[in-house]
């Protein structure tokens, strides 16, 4: 099976550990055996024996010696036993912890396609769930199923060995136990595989709500959410009863023929006993040994429900194990290590997402250091053209060119390092603010920071705060205001002095006085910028050196200030909607 050939694969550095506990499996079940024949040599030579007295007389010493063996034997394989489950826990962790880092780099190297179509809570239930399930199977399940197939091998060889009569009475009963193991196999599959959707649905309500708690408070939506995250509790918890009660509709049936096996032994072994085919050692030996069968396939029942929610889980972990990012560096990759300039240029571009055409036939051209806006309504397509430019997606048709060289032919980490990007939906991260505005280079000296917290109009609101830089913020900037977060997250696109600056409506909370300043403070950088600015407010689009104006992914309008003002169009109708209906400032 492949979800066996992959996890082989993945107990790599591990397998000698691994192998040697299986062996230690197999070792340790063999010298079960050894009880069984020491009780009936005792039995046989020192209890039921006629000339037991004598033997107890004349040789005591081997009497010793059966029982220094049956103890011995025992701690043995005690031994044997500790090192086994030591050697299969360490060969899983590690083991897991190898596929966990994977999966990790894997979900780190997607491109936002691979975040569209996935959940956040599915993908959390594979790192976590999944994968704990995966190691169960390694540490226990696999384990289990080789002790109890060693464990009835063994036994039934030993019965042979002792009256292959006795054996075949015993035998006779396990083939309808293996047909019950069968039936429960077949229908177990899709009951595991639905019970893992719903624990991975439960897993997103949980997650969505957690993360959005500040929205559920406003709507005062408590009671609805509660209830929503009930409803995936009760599927889930219908679901968990739903496989416990399979297996316990085949529970009775697999209990009835073990314990068949203890009927069998009572009347076959007594029949034989009296006429004197066994001896009374051999009788207690495969009495003692009886659970050797018994035990094995009650078991097997265990781990073939354990396997199948195994099988489920894997499923889910490989899919992410193998996934390939479809954005990926092309083997002709311009290996550019220098600065960029800062040229930009959408030649024929278009793009969709779905069948839905967000962008059609996009042209234009900015120089390096220039300065360009960009407006329309909400849907029409300005993120998805700036989210282009750092190959979040790639274009459907057309170029999207930086420095004349396509984005699509220059490796992704040195294209994405020289691009800064803050948005309006600002992602901060939980650690302090220093350390959120130094994100893209973590050496970045303490004055450094600082220096561009002031460009971004952040460190004045950042000393006043109780530790200042060193202040942690919460999880995505809870505690601070929308403003305070949007100049954080400016400051930290700045820090890398990028050679193009994408700002996708940074300043819309921030007051009027306080763009201004960052506006002057976009003027005047230290270090040469394109900038592209995504804006709603005339105030920060004004002064810029091209205009473009997007209208359901077409290039409507594109100009200075005065041209649009003077085209009469939809920037010149957001102007005097901003300017209280009066075009004063166009005249």
């Amino acid at each position: 099976m492949f979800q066996l050939q992959w996890i082989w694969h993945n107990l790599k550095g591990y397998r000698n550990f691994y192998v040697t506990a299986l062996v230690l499996s197999i070792v340790c079940n063999a010298l079960y055996l050894t009880t069984p024949y020491f009780s009936k040599e005792l039995v046989d030579k020192f209890l039921s024996s006629k000339d037991a007295l004598f033997n107890l007389e004349h040789e005591r010493k081997l009497f010793w010696l059966l029982l220094a063996g049956m103890v011995g034997f025992t701690l043995l394989r005690t031994i044997c036993q500790y090192t086994c489950n030591m050697t299969y826990e360490l060969s899983s962790q590690g083991m897991i912890y190898r596929i966990r880092a994977h999966l990790f780099r894997r979900i780190e190297n997607q491109d936002m396609e691979f975040y569209d179509r996935n959940r956040t809570g599915d993908l959390m239930t594979r790192l976590t769930g999944d994968l704990d399930m995966v190691r169960h199977a390694v540490a226990f399940v696999f384990k289990g199923m080789l002790e109890s197939c060693s464990l009835f091998i063994a036994s039934s060889v030993y019965f042979f060995m002792v009256s292959w009569k006795m054996a075949l009475l015993l035998l006779a009963v396990t083939p309808f136990i293996f047909g019950v193991v069968v039936l429960l196999d077949k229908k177990a599959k899709p009951v595991y595989v639905d019970l893992r959707e719903k624990l991975s649905q439960m897993n997103t309500d949980a997650q969505e709500n957690i993360s959005g708690n500040r929205v559920v408070k406003a709507f005062a939506r408590e009671d609805y959410e509660i209830e929503k995250f009930q409803k995936a509790n009760k599927e889930y918890s219908d679901a968990n009863k739903k496989a416990s009660l399979l297996w316990l509709k085949f529970f009775p049936y697999m209990e009835a023929f073990a314990n068949a096996l203890s009927v069998v032994m009572l009347l076959g072994g007594g029949f034989f006993l009296i006429k004197g085919e066994i001896t009374m050692g051999e009788y207690v030996a495969i009495s003692g040994l009886i659970w050797g069968i018994a035990n094995p396939v009650r078991n097997l029942g265990i781990y073939v429900n354990d396997m199948q929610r195994f099988m489920a889980s894997a499923m889910k972990v490989i899919e992410i194990y193998y996934a390939r990012p479809i954005i990926t560096d092309r083997e002709d990759a311009v290996d550019q290590t220098e600065r960029l300039h800062g040229d930009v240029e959408f030649k024929d571009v278009t793009f969709k997402f779905g069948k839905h055409i967000v962008l059609d036939n996009v042209n234009f051209k900015i120089k390096a250091g220039q300065t360009v806006a960009i407006m329309g309504e909400t849907g029409s397509g300005k993120t998805s053209l700036i989210n282009l430019i750092p190959r979040f997606y790639d274009a459907n048709s057309g170029e999207v060119l930086v420095d004349g060289v396509n984005v699509r032919k220059r490796k992704l980490s040195q294209l994405r390092s020289q691009i800064g990007m803050a948005t309006q939906d600002v992602l901060l991260f939980s650690d302090t603010i220093d350390g959120n505005i130094a994100y893209g280079d973590s050496d970045m000296s303490e004055e450094d920071v600082k220096h561009y917290a002031k460009l971004a109009a952040a460190n004045e609101f950042v000393e006043k705060m109780p530790d200042g830089y060193e202040t942690i913020v919460g999880e995505r900037g809870v505690g601070l205001s929308g403003g305070q977060k949007q100049r954080l997250s400016l400051a930290r696109a700045l820090a890398i002095k990028p050679a193009i600056l994408i700002l996708d409506d940074t300043t819309s909370a921030v007051d009027m006085e306080t763009e201004k300043y960052i506006q002057d403070s976009l003027r005047n950088l230290d270090f040469p910028c394109t900038k592209i600015i995504i804006a709603q407010r005339i105030s920060s689009t004004k002064d810029a050196d091209v205009i473009i104006i997007l209208d359901d992914g077409k290039i409507t309008e594109m100009g200075t200030h005065d041209e649009l003002i003077a085209k009469k169009g939809y920037y010149y109708e957001v102007f005097k909607l901003q300017n209280d209906g009066f075009g004063k400032e166009a005249v």
